[in-house]
């Protein structure tokens, strides 16, 4: 399989060039095959652009995308620090990605150590079938499963209904009813089918041993047929507490979280995430360690409209964070973009329609009174807040960096008060 590895926005073609991260050069097949993705995404932000028809470029999701040619394009996120380093964007997209979906976090010794030299998709896998072994060795859940099938002889009970439109040449047999207790259920389904598709994907050689040795227990149960269908009869009960730690894996390898389908019926093992909402993902979950617990906080809201028309609501306004305690309201959104704080010229960076949709936000959530925060990746440029932006005497608007490496958002306003006062 021939790997690339890219960041956000990098460039893609089939000329002839010195790969980097920011440009890189992949087959033709992998070309076409990444022009018919891009054109399946509906709404919101694409996948990637043409230029000139002989380039991509690609937008801020990151992951990793497999194409059936055997390619695999590893997308990981711009680095917002002095220098860009391979090891530690995987490491802080790893880090999000767990924290975003609740992935269990995996407890190592000095032994094994993981040096983030494989891409995200070996790492998703390598965490499956490791999850999926421990669950082999508490034991797979079984079930009872009620069959109706025709015999020779009575079992069960008999089906009067069926036994009874039954033509007289067939009088001879039974149409019976019975349980039986099988390994055969959704859970399991689902596993195997992940378990088939990283068997076939992995280029790790334990991972694809291990994933082989599992598949081997599992002869009883058929692959799922039906994704959804089956994810939503999966059962949280106490019976399947031993489930909790695999699913989000198995989630992610099923591509349960993939913005849009893939074309046709490959699937390969793709992970594309947008970076804006994995962000903005990892900020909710860090506030909500933080707060006290009387705190609410929403995410997003979505309780105020623009406007109103002929007695219905036109336009919903969604910010991202809306955080209430105490009779007092904060409300918060998060943008993955690059600040300067020395660049007043420029505007440091900021978005006139940011602020348009805070504007707006402040005077539906808050009634025109009230501090709002906009939240930005620190950056060796952008550490310490901006000045108050002021839309009105009673309505304020901070732009505060959130250091994701060290988990501490750098303001110091009310809202940091808030804070400290549930570590208190």
């Amino acid at each position: 399989m021939l790997s690339i590895t890219v960041r956000e926005f990098a460039r893609l073609t089939t000329s002839s060039i010195e790969s980097t991260l920011d440009r890189a050069h992949i087959p033709a097949s992998a070309f076409d095959y990444l022009c018919k993705l891009a054109s399946s995404f509906k709404g919101g932000t694409g996948l990637l652009q043409v230029e000139d028809r002989a380039w991509l470029k690609l937008d801020n999701y990151v992951g990793v995308i497999e194409t059936p040619c055997g390619t695999r394009i590893e997308i990981l996120p711009k680095s917002f620090m002095a220098e860009d380093c391979i090891i530690k964007a995987r490491k802080l997209l790893r880090k999000m990605i767990e924290a975003s979906f609740d992935l269990p976090t995996r407890h190592v010794g000095e032994a094994s150590l993981e040096l983030f030299n494989t891409p995200l998709s070996e790492w998703v896998m390598e965490r499956f079938v490791d999850s999926f072994n421990s669950l082999i060795k508490r034991g797979l859940r079984a079930h009872y499963q009620r069959i109706d099938e025709e015999q020779f002889f009575l079992k069960g009970q008999i089906n009067f209904s069926a036994q009874m439109r039954q033509s007289p040449s067939q009088q001879h047999k039974f149409q019976i009813r019975h349980d039986i207790f099988t390994f055969n259920r959704a859970e399991n389904r689902l596993l195997k089918l992940a378990l088939l598709r990283v068997s076939k994907t992995t280029e790790q050689s334990k991972t694809l041993r291990l994933s082989q040795d599992l598949l081997s227990l599992l002869n009883e149960v058929t692959a799922s047929t039906e994704i959804s269908r089956d994810f939503s009869v999966w059962h949280n009960d106490r019976l399947m507490s031993d489930y909790k730690d695999i699913r989000p894996w198995c989630e992610l390898i099923l591509g349960e979280h993939m913005p849009s389908s893939i074309l046709g019926e490959w699937r390969g093992v793709s992970l594309l995430f947008p970076m804006e909402k994995l962000f903005e993902r990892y900020v909710v979950k860090w506030l909500k360690k933080q707060l006290p617990s009387e705190a609410i906080l929403h995410s997003p809201a979505r309780s105020r409209y623009l406007c109103e028309h002929l007695d219905a609501s036109f336009f919903r306004l969604e910010p991202d964070i809306l955080i209430e305690h105490e009779g007092k309201t904060w409300l918060l959104d998060t943008k993955w973009k690059r600040l300067n704080s020395s660049d007043r010229g420029s505007k440091y960076g900021l978005s006139q329609s940011d602020f348009y949709q805070l504007f707006a936000y402040g005077n539906k959530y808050l009634g025109g009174q009230g501090h709002m925060f906009l939240i930005y990746p620190m950056t060796s440029t952008f550490n310490q807040p901006l000045p108050d932006f002021s839309f009105s005497e009673t309505l304020k608007l901070s732009a505060i960096p959130f250091d994701i490496e060290n988990d501490k958002l750098i303001v110091e306003q009310e809202l940091l008060q808030l804070i400290n006062k549930s570590c208190n």
